[in-house]
């Protein structure tokens, strides 16, 4: 059997087999994320001569690979055929953006049916059985259909797809190499394409006929087999942007020469009728026209997933910059995809803070650049998406996407000028605000059922933040000495956050909330924690440690919050976030206010929850809404979107970039004023 070396295997240490790579081709040198894949999988590239034991490498079947082929031949080395993965980027690599990982064969390449293969291979000679490895399979089939991820992504899932019932005849690349080889005679890729056509429309009588265009004939940069000429009142070129898991589930029938749709095809549950000889033809899951040779095996889905995706990719993790799994590619992707499709448009912006514009165009402008305004009407007529500060949105901001911090914010406070790792965009509301419906609300309703790769992610991320006491702002501290007995967290609050004057009911300060508490438990131990903002003496919500104790039995003042949620029995709050995270830790959490985790059926709640929280989420679904499908994440290190998992590791680890001296004087400075109370809200 064949199997590769474990991603995670460290092939940089002195002593560990090195290959020399000879390559003839500009690409190899020029690219670099294609280099430095090649030289964590353990290749070496060089230039000149190969001598005894070195590989020659060429890319697929480019215009270039002759010159490597020669090379080969006249010195007897073996050659290294690379391609991009099947997972790969927004647009073709003709748009400058570097891919995610590739395809390194030794024996051939995969489109190929005339060579061997190491995918070929592992497909026929792979037991393909482990238990482990066809869970992740399904796990990741099922998640690239859910985050509408493909090789290419320049796309929106939300874009209107036909009504379904149709045919779907997916066109090539005129010339590309996986249609020449796959075409078992020479000189008939035009007519192979017209018979396809043919075939589709006579095996399917009355139904419409959609030619998927290729996304590079689309934007105009290289033809197809089919053009206008063949469109007629059965048959329509589609060539919109659309997400193809969705243009698949709504066809009754797919055909394919060898285009990787055909592949997806099948993982949407299709059989297609296949004229070329790709790799996932000739396994049992294809109807082939021309069935390759020596392909006698039946395959599951799940298993000629596992080999194409899982075993045979070499995949990349550009934050970290070392080999992953594929798991890692998909977190990676989605991160990427998601920021593209959000902010194609650009992004004016409102109602921001002159320090926080800098982070903002980071997290936002990678693209296109902001810009920002003060005057709607301007922001309005701009063409871009349209953001505002929610703690500072007006009726004037109708219409303006609402921002603000996300959860997993930082190591440090917001008011101390930290910029944040996560923020959050809301088009209907905001997470605080239980007067009006959130997108958050929305996605916590959905996530009331999880499916089981859903669960097992969420879980994965929730465990991690335990284990590793990362919060909101994560800063440590000594806990006092807590006293024996049932013991109740109650977390301190900015008295004037916008989460109290819209959450909060008639106990909406400090010591009302302590009072209350005492009130409902007189014998239990009261632990009081003020909040990190107030005790910096940034915000407002300050009590007297005299009128505090005259309810409270501990200030635990600079305490790590995460250590005292552990110590305690139950948390009572009026809008805290510290109840989300008593939440995750499975402490009982009791509500005297609306924060976006009450009303679920979560926590003990004082208040009437609002009539759209009708659902009945686990803590895992809410986690997964709140941590996953709300926030969007940016890694300062890499300078790139990112999955919440990669800004656990950054806060775990603490490798982040420090304020400048500029900064930390300007925090200091506007903790002596009272506007600073309003810094962030």
């Amino acid at each position: 059997m064949l199997r590769r070396p474990s991603p995670q295997a460290d092939t940089t240490k002195p002593g560990s087999d090195r290959s020399r790579l000879f390559v003839y081709n500009g690409g190899f040198l020029t690219q670099k994320r294609v280099r430095r894949i090649l030289e964590l999988a353990g290749y070496d590239i060089r230039l000149g001569r190969p001598r005894s034991g070195d590989l020659i490498g060429i890319w697929g079947d480019s215009p270039t690979a002759h010159r490597g082929k020669a090379m080969a031949e006249r010195h007897q080395a073996p050659l290294l055929r690379i391609e991009d993965a099947f997972l790969r980027s927004v647009y073709p690599g003709r748009a400058g953006e570097p891919p995610l990982g590739l395809l390194i064969d030794r024996t051939g390449v995969h489109f190929d049916p005339h060579l061997s293969s190491d995918l070929v291979t592992l497909l026929k000679t792979d037991p393909l059985d482990d238990s482990n490895l066809m869970r992740r399979a399904r796990d990741a089939i099922a998640r690239l259909q859910d985050a509408h991820l493909s090789k290419y992504n320049g796309f929106h899932p939300d874009a209107p797809v036909p009504e379904p019932g149709y045919v779907l005849v997916i066109d090539q690349l005129r010339g590309d190499a996986s249609v020449k080889a796959s075409i078992p005679f020479a000189g008939a890729d035009q007519g192979r394409f017209q018979e396809m056509l043919a075939f589709a429309q006579e095996e399917n009588p009355g139904a419409k006929v959609l030619i998927k265009t290729h996304p590079e004939t689309a934007r105009g940069h290289r033809p197809g087999y089919f053009s206008a000429r063949d469109v007629s009142d059965r048959v329509a070129l589609y060539d919109a942007p659309v997400s193809p898991h969705l243009l698949l589930d709504g066809a009754i029938a797919v055909y394919t020469v060898s285009s990787q749709m055909g592949f997806e095809a099948i993982l949407a549950g299709h059989k297609p009728r296949v004229f070329g000889q790709p790799f996932y033809a000739g396994w049992g899951l294809t109807e082939d026209e021309f069935p390759p040779a020596g392909r006698n095996r039946k395959l599951t889905r799940a298993q000629l997933f596992a080999a194409a995706m899982i075993l045979y990719p070499t995949w990349y993790d550009p934050y970290n910059d070392r080999l992953c799994a594929l798991e890692q590619v998909i977190d990676a992707l989605e991160a990427k995809v998601r920021a593209w499709r959000e902010d194609r448009a650009g992004w004016a912006a409102s109602e921001i803070r002159l320090w926080k514009r800098k982070p903002l165009q980071a997290f936002f402008g990678s693209r296109t650049a902001m810009s920002f305004t003060e005057n709607a009407a301007s922001a309005k007529k701009s063409g871009k998406n349209w953001m505002v500060w929610a703690g500072k949105a007006t009726e004037d901001h109708a219409g303006a996407w609402n921002l603000e911090d996300g959860f997993l914010r930082s190591r440090g406070l917001g008011a101390e000028l930290v910029p944040p790792l996560s923020l959050v965009l809301d088009r209907q509301g905001i997470y605080y605000d239980p007067t009006r419906q959130s997108d958050l609300d929305e996605l916590i309703r959905d996530r009331a059922t999880l499916t089981p790769q859903q669960e097992r992610r969420v879980e994965a991320l929730v465990m991690r933040l335990i284990k590793h006491e990362v919060t909101k702002y994560n800063l440590g501290g000594d806990l006092p000495e807590l006293p024996k007995g049932h013991r109740i967290l109650v977390p301190g609050q900015v008295e004037d956050d916008a989460s109290i004057r819209l959450g909060a009911g008639k106990i909406n300060t400090n010591m009302k909330l302590l009072q209350a508490v005492r009130a409902a438990r007189p014998r239990s131990v009261v632990i009081y924690k003020p909040h990190p903002d107030v005790e910096a003496g940034l915000r407002k919500g300050k009590i007297s440690a005299t009128d505090a104790l005259t309810w409270a039995d501990v200030i635990a003042e600079n305490a790590n919050p995460a250590a005292l949620i552990d110590s305690v029995d139950e948390v009572w709050t009026m809008t805290s976030l510290l109840g989300f995270e008593a939440l995750l830790r499975r402490v009982p959490v009791t509500c005297v206010g609306l924060p976006f985790y009450a009303g679920w059926g979560l926590t003990q709640d004082r208040l009437q929850a609002p009539h759209w929280r009708d659902a009945s989420p686990g803590i895992l679904g809410l986690a997964h809404a709140a941590l996953i499908d709300y926030p969007r994440y940016f890694d300062p290190i890499s300078g790139l979107a990112c999955p919440p998992e990669i800004a656990v590791e950054r806060l775990v680890s603490g490798v982040l970039p420090r304020q400048g001296p500029a900064l930390r004087s300007l925090a200091k400075l506007q903790g002596l004023f009272a506007s600073a109370a309003h810094l962030w809200r």
